[in-house]
């Protein structure tokens, strides 16, 4: 490694830990106060740097909660690339969701972790941070329509492979936002992880009805 790329790696690492650190800072004050009672004023004072260096690192306010997600864009499209030989794009999409239901994932809205708990309770209680997210679909979309088109039969039809993306996409959003809801009904984690299983393969056996011909 030359001397140069060690020192972009290292400033690369800086920004990484300053962004973490301004995340945190954040989402502390979001969840003692509340989202919308915080302000971005606030945030800069609490983690002592300006408005414009936080706005630098964070764009809109809503980004130091997301921030914590961020690294789960494009995943699908990943998971449709990197799927076994002879793996349907649905098929890999449907194994990867229960994998990631057992593994407790946040991203699939189901995770007993109090400080998970409290970070999804924060994101689907506050509309603007909801909306916020459901605006990063495009760039999965974009990203899992581009993997869909290089797969299968109607690989070269993007009107298919983009319909076919948004709906694979809302889907996982939904089951996400119905596991927090399950979670917070009152279930016990093993019941709501039994739920949670059972209305993915219901909502995977649906989307098959309809794109099977394509991508099953």
């Amino acid at each position: 490694m030359s001397e140069q790329q060690e020192q972009t790696g290292l400033r690369e690492r800086k920004k990484q830990r300053t962004r973490q650190a301004l995340s945190d800072v954040a989402i502390a004050l979001f969840l003692e106060h509340g989202f919308d009672k915080v302000s971005v004023a606030d945030i800069a004072a609490a983690a002592e740097v300006s408005k414009p260096t936080l706005f630098r690192y964070f764009p809109a306010k809503e980004d130091l909660v997301l921030h914590r997600i961020a690294d789960h864009q494009g995943e699908a499209a990943r998971v449709v690339r990197g799927r076994e030989a002879g793996q349907s794009p649905l098929a890999a999409l449907r194994a990867h969701f229960h994998a990631r239901l057992d593994a407790h994932d946040p991203v699939t809205g189901f995770s007993d972790h109090p400080a998970v708990r409290a970070l999804h309770d924060l994101l689907y209680g506050t509309p603007s941070l909801l909306a916020r997210a459901l605006s990063f679909t495009v760039r999965d979309e974009k990203e899992l329509a581009d993997a869909l088109r290089e797969a299968g039969d109607g690989a070269g039809d993007e009107l298919v492979a983009r319909l076919a993306a948004a709906q694979i996409v809302t889907l996982h959003h939904r089951l996400a936002l119905a596991n927090w809801r399950t979670l917070t009904s009152g279930c016990t984690p093993a019941e709501a992880l039994e739920r949670a299983h059972a209305d993915a393969e219901r909502a995977f056996d649906l989307l098959g009805a309809g794109l099977g011909s394509h991508y099953g």
